[in-house]
């Protein structure tokens, strides 16, 4: 038995059906990100800054492209033969098998790899989230609070406290109750989906969790709420950094532009907290004698000879002669053609936009899905 004081799970299978087009062939943590990233490249690479070294990814819905990037772990330096990380995908069992039914079933599959390990602590994170965050601070904080229970909380406004799961806390920030998504809430105070368990309270209450027939298999609903019932010490560890659930097309569009902001308080150019991901071999980016380029991230690869403005460009994007983009996320490999206009748009991978087209508005967010064809003068708004 290989002895880990902790391992770190990623809940990585979402179907993502709020970001529509864009996740109709792709896990929403393989959606790309910031011109050369994927959305689960900054949770692990917060484990990998962390000095966490095991890792299990519990994958479902159209991993394919999610299993190709992570591979053995390799850029997030997770290619370990003790520990490293592991692919989980739900799988079958003497007793039959399932899909993962909730967040505390996926966890619940998976209690033997865990017990591989041996842990005295389990982290629990989402693979959707953007955000830069030392893990082992919040593991000390558990500690000295003498905590079964460490829930990651952030702020956020009274108006939109209604989305997310709420804890209500004494001055020492100890949870005395958890509402989730009250339409009255009580503070601002938003579970980030971040969790630190002692395992083997959380093992006992997952097997329990696993024998109730009415229950949904879900930590936000199900085992937290227990936990508290039963007068176990939960506490809130508040985060005060940049964090964004990008779960939506609004607020994926907002966490790109975000980038581009010199005021931006998440700066992926921090050499002290690196965000890693598989380097693709491409050449250098051309930038023609007609392209105009401001305020934009342009990413290896790409060919430009029109005018890019506050956007953010993917590795091996053609942008064409007389072109304009503006406002607008363009995704890995696409082809855009001559005299095309795209403003606040997102183009999905692979996608073709024919000459003398129109995509998107001032207004709106258009999406273009992923390995689309939009043909000669289009209008797509």
């Amino acid at each position: 038995m290989l002895k880990k004081e902790l391992v770190a799970m990623i809940l990585a299978g979402g179907q993502g059906t709020r970001l529509k087009e864009l996740t109709e062939k792709n896990a929403k943590p393989a959606v790309p990100f910031g011109g050369k990233y994927r959305i689960i490249d900054f949770t692990l690479s917060n484990c990998s800054n962390s000095g966490i070294d095991t890792i299990g990814i519990l994958t479902q819905y159209q991993p394919h492209a999610l299993n190709a990037h992570i591979g053995i772990g390799s850029p997030w330096d997770l290619d370990r033969n003790k520990g490293g990380v592991t692919i989980l995908p739900p799988h079958t069992k003497n007793d039959g098998g399932n899909w993962y039914m909730g967040t505390a079933d996926a966890i619940y599959q998976n209690i033997s790899f865990i017990d591989r390990y041996d842990p005295e602590y389990i982290l629990l994170l989402s693979g959707d989230h953007i955000y830069k965050m030392d893990y082992s601070k919040m593991l000390k904080f558990h500690k000295e609070k003498k905590a079964d229970v460490t829930i990651g909380v952030i702020n956020v406004s009274l108006e939109e406290a209604s989305r997310f799961g709420i804890m209500n806390t004494t001055p020492d920030n100890k949870v005395y109750e958890f509402e989730e998504k009250p339409q009255i809430p009580k503070s601002n105070k938003a579970s980030m989906g971040i969790y630190i368990f002692n395992w083997k309270l959380l093992k006992q209450f997952l097997i329990e969790d696993n024998n109730d027939n009415t229950s949904n298999h879900d930590f936000g609903k199900n085992i937290i709420p227990k936990l508290m019932d039963n007068g176990y010490n939960l506490y809130a560890y508040s985060f005060h950094d940049y964090w964004k659930d990008v779960g939506t097309i609004q607020s994926l569009w907002e966490a790109n532009m975000d980038l581009l902001n010199d005021n931006n308080e998440f700066n992926i150019h921090d050499d002290d907290w690196k965000i890693y991901s598989v380097n693709y071999s491409t050449p250098s980016q051309y930038i023609g004698n007609t392209a105009k380029i401001k305020n934009s991230l342009v990413s290896e690869g790409c060919t430009v000879f029109g005018n890019i403005n506050n956007s953010v460009i993917f590795n091996g994007v053609h942008v064409g002669k007389n072109t304009i983009i503006e406002d607008s996320v363009v995704m890995c490999n696409c082809k855009i053609g001559d005299n095309v206009i795209i403003r606040k748009s997102i183009v999905g991978i692979d996608s073709i936009i024919r000459r003398n087209s129109i995509i998107g508005n001032s207004e709106d967010i258009t999406v273009i899905g992923d390995h689309q064809e939009i043909k000669s003068s289009s209008i797509v708004k």
